[in-house]
């Protein structure tokens, strides 16, 4: 597995309630700081006010290797209530490329969950790692999909555990 082949990872979950109340969570960028262990939650920036095809907002991540950072995303897909996607910084270009994916469960007034991410093809925050230690790239993608995995578990039970409320 390497960077240039924009490697993924991907969790779900199903939740009784309607793809509209997920929907409602999934765009909420002030509730992802309540469950994601890295994300400490997000602010709509340039005029923007909530979530629409080309809204940008500003995240905040934190890490104990790399500390806290911020990020600058844009939204690149926006189909209300069926899938929200964002790019982080170049649209063209991304360091990464996030979304969820939602879609009518099996019983009636249920939803299943998709959080998905891609990393690259543009530079992130794992790019100076592997500049650094290239023969540890496979090791270093490896462990960082196995955190996000983590993360989008925690996320997606956190927008379970409220949407059911």
């Amino acid at each position: 597995m390497r960077f240039v082949d924009t490697p993924t990872a991907t969790a779900s979950v199903e939740i009784a309630a309607t793809p509209e109340r997920v929907w409602e969570l999934c765009t909420d960028l002030g509730r992802f700081g309540e469950w994601s262990p890295e994300n400490r939650g997000g602010q709509w920036i340039n005029g923007a006010t909530g979530a629409a095809l080309g809204a940008h907002f500003r995240g905040i991540q934190e890490h104990a290797a790399r500390g806290q950072w911020e990020t600058v995303c844009e939204v690149t897909v926006f189909e209300a209530p069926q899938r929200f996607e964002w790019r982080l910084g170049e649209v063209a270009h991304p360091g990464a490329v996030w979304a969820f994916a939602l879609r009518p469960g099996p019983e009636a007034g249920t939803t299943e969950l998709t959080q998905s991410v891609q990393m690259g093809p543009g530079p992130s925050g794992i790019t100076d790692a592997l500049v650094a230690m290239p023969d540890k790239e496979e090791r270093i993608i490896a462990r960082r999909l196995g955190e996000y995995e983590t993360g989008m578990n925690a996320v997606l039970a956190g927008i379970k555990t409220a949407a059911e409320a």
